[in-house]
């Protein structure tokens, strides 16, 4: 039994990393940066997309994971942005097939966000042919939230600690979780971050335009 499980998601990984090569080599024909969006639920990733939308000059796509719903497109949608709804269903995470199903609509955009479903376990596995990957996670998940999930925070390019503005409201202890994201992951940029005060976010903006200047040099 145990080895027909381990076959299954071997067969599963295999699918996933061809479609992944095929999602990067559009990306790439049409020079597109890619970052996919990861963090449990009220982390703050839609609000992250939102506020960079409305405070970039670029042409910006985004594609919304979630297990069934569409609030998260339909506040996307409100910026004037091309934006799609992907439904999972019982799947925790996007997979680069569901992402391979809608990418022709975002041909002609600079950057595309792909806001994976909220999960800081089940997208681990799973390359959607991003350039990017960033993992957010809040204050209000407590401070052992990093440690607790190792895996998730060991492949991200940008670490974000969000809610910093209420760290002292929950009893969380901000320093560790940035000393537990630099231990997992020290070559990642980490981020501490509160979108409703303002805090880091002008480091994202630096931080994206650098990202976006370099994609456009190795074209």
């Amino acid at each position: 039994m145990h080895k027909i499980e381990v076959d299954a998601k071997i067969d599963v990984l295999s699918l996933n990393k061809r479609y992944a090569k095929e999602n990067r080599e559009f990306f790439r024909k049409n020079n597109i940066l890619v970052i996919n969006v990861m963090g449990a639920i009220g982390s703050g990733k839609t609000l992250l997309i939102e506020k960079t939308i409305d405070s970039l000059g670029y042409k910006i796509g985004a594609i919304l994971g979630d297990v069934v719903c569409k609030a998260d497109y339909d506040r996307i949608s409100k910026h004037k942005v091309k934006a799609k709804a992907i439904n999972t269903g019982k799947e925790c995470h996007l997979d680069a097939h569901l992402v391979n199903h809608v990418i022709d609509e975002f041909d002609d955009v600079d950057i595309l966000f792909i806001e994976n479903v909220g999960n800081l376990i089940c997208p681990v596995d799973f390359d959607l042919g991003e350039d990017i990957r960033v993992v957010m996670v809040s204050v209000t998940e407590g401070d052992d939230v990093v440690a607790k999930h190792p895996e998730i925070f060991r492949i991200a390019d940008v670490i974000i600690i969000n809610k910093v503005g209420l760290a002292k409201f929950v009893g969380a202890n901000v320093e560790k979780m940035f000393n537990d994201a630099k231990d997992l992951n020290p070559k990642a940029k980490i981020i501490r971050m509160d979108l409703k005060e303002g805090i880091g976010f002008d480091e994202w903006l630096d931080l994206v335009n650098s990202y976006v200047s370099r994609h456009n040099r190795e074209g």
